[in-house]
């Protein structure tokens, strides 16, 4: 009899909780390419920071606009030469629940945390992949409980920006102990939601943090919501079915294989969508762009890349492949939204002048016929079919190289493969985060530059960037940065993507932002 009882209180349990699961003021959504880990420190890609940003804060934040705002540092002081950073940390502010405190539930936030949170950053066994944002710092501690110090090697204009990325979330050290290597799949954070459960390739759910420390201008206290719900459907096409039978709640970027069941040709909802579901468009801080390992051609071939360069019709490009949805990359390497003060286009298709650089390339290297290998993952296969047959035009012989995404990215960096399609999302909101793709010192493995890019002006004029601040004189040496990769050509620039938000009509409060993060604090759901 008390077997059977037990049973039953058990199912009973489990059935409130189901219920819960079940309510209306739950958020849904799908993360195709699955989550790898809920510790900051391996935010690294979208698919990891989106829930990570809904479970974790940090010193400072960026909103909708691109500025830095308070978020766990009330404020800060930065010293004269600006190289010295004092942060106040907010007095209210507390853990999620957690076992492994001292008193079995909760403490408050204090500086030595953030000590600790960034000494595990760098740590070399913890392996961190954004170690890197502190490059440039000398030092930071704890002063005391309310005040941590960060001491910069020189002057970086960018310090701020970088310390709102996921990596600079705080963490609590006795948790992260106890816990070790299973942090990432039970992570204890100070946001909006904290976390609930985890089955792999199923469901990741988590739930509204009761004592979360912010409140709208009514005076509520956030998040509206009860729970996310993440779902792990592999296919792009299955997601876009879950959503229209309304078990999803929005989808985001849809690939490039569904992009006619969804837009017209000026970007917007096909007539069928319109009136069921909301669109949302916005500028993404991403340029989608083809690579060259220039390690030991970048002068050799430099004709035949500019000659590739100026093959492309970038604008017929968008509207047939992508609807519009995202904008040509006509003026370089960065993208709408941090380039309209140096905006100029370099990047019009003009077949003629395409070739006489290729003439040119020919005659010089004694060359009659011109192939070239081309690696690439298979979502973009329909963007570089296009772009094979705009070479095969000039006589090119363009070949593509599907290969998992995994194997490209180690490809990229090692330098295996001479031409590869690749993208840069911005780290931070400044053009001097995509121009570090081409300083020298951060050649693979040791960076982002994976084309093997060296040049000594650049150089001189890239670490200009770091501190100067009159804006205009930023400006023209952005513009000067932009002439020498247009020149040398170590990428060819495809298109500049755009954030993209389809929601069921009862999501309200959901916005695009430039970075493309997902912030679900004031989202609502209407009945």
């Amino acid at each position: 009899m008390i077997k059977r009882t037990l049973v039953i209180i058990v199912i009973i349990f489990n059935s409130c909780d189901n219920s819960k699961l079940k309510s209306e003021n739950i958020f849904r959504y799908n993360e195709y390419s699955n989550i790898s880990s809920l510790d900051p420190a391996f935010s690294s890609t979208l698919r990891n920071i989106w829930p990570c940003n809904q479970i974790f804060n940090g010193l400072v934040r960026m909103d909708n606009n691109l500025n830095v705002v308070p978020d766990i540092a009330e404020n800060w002081i930065v010293s004269a030469d600006k190289k010295t950073y004092n942060f106040k940390i907010r007095n209210d502010i507390y853990f999620h629940e957690s076992e492994y405190f001292e008193n079995g539930q909760s403490r408050h936030v204090n500086a030595y945390d953030f000590e600790y949170s960034f000494n595990r950053l760098i740590d070399s066994d913890v392996a961190s992949p954004g170690s890197w944002v502190m490059n440039n710092v000398d030092r930071f501690e704890a002063i005391n409980d309310s005040i941590f110090q960060i001491h910069l090697y020189n002057e970086f204009n960018s310090f701020l920006e970088i310390l709102t990325m996921k990596y600079c979330s705080v963490v609590p050290k006795e948790v992260v102990q106890s816990l070790g290597n299973s942090f990432s799949k039970n992570p204890i954070g100070t946001g909006p939601f904290k976390f609930k459960r985890w089955d792999d390739n199923i469901k990741l759910v988590l739930v509204k943090n009761e004592n979360y420390h912010e409140f709208d201008q009514s005076g509520n206290r956030l998040p509206y919501l009860d729970a996310i719900s993440t779902r792990f459907i592999p296919d792009k096409k299955s997601e876009f079915m879950e959503f229209l039978s309304g078990n999803l709640d929005f989808i985001s970027s849809p690939e490039n294989t569904i992009v006619d069941q969804i837009f017209n040709v000026d970007g917007n909802l096909n007539e069928n969508l319109k009136d069921k579901f909301s669109l949302s468009k916005s500028p993404y801080l991403n340029t989608e762009y083809i690579g060259f390992n220039t390690s030991t051609n970048l002068k050799k071939d430099i004709l035949l890349r500019k000659a590739i360069n100026y093959a492309i019709d970038r604008e017929k490009m968008m509207k047939f492949l992508r609807k519009n949805i995202g904008y040509p990359a006509l003026s370089g390497l960065v993208p709408n939204g941090l380039n309209n003060e140096f905006y100029s286009n370099r990047y019009f298709k003009n077949t003629e002048l395409a070739k006489k650089y290729l003439k040119e390339y020919k005659k010089v290297n004694d060359l009659k016929n011109i192939s070239l290998v081309l690696t690439t993952d298979a979502q973009y296969l329909d963007i570089l079919e296009f772009i094979q047959s705009e070479l095969k035009s000039l006589d090119i012989d363009l070949k593509i190289n599907i290969t998992p995404p995994s194997i490209l990215r180690q490809g990229k960096a090692t330098g295996k493969f001479n031409v590869f399609r690749a993208s840069w999302i911005a780290d931070y909101a400044n053009p001097e985060n995509y121009f570090s793709l081409f300083y020298s010192k951060n050649q693979t493995p040791y960076g982002p530059n994976y084309t093997f890019f060296k040049n000594k002006e650049y150089d001189k004029l890239y670490i200009q960037t770091l501190s100067l601040k009159d804006k205009d004189q930023l400006n023209k040496i952005y513009e000067k940065l932009e002439e020498i990769i247009n020149y040398y050509s170590p990428i060819i620039p495809l298109y500049y993507d755009m954030s993209v938000q389809i929601k069921q009509k009862n999501i309200f409060g959901l916005k695009n932002n430039p970075l493309n993060i997902l912030d679900l604090k004031t989202v609502y759901k209407k009945k």
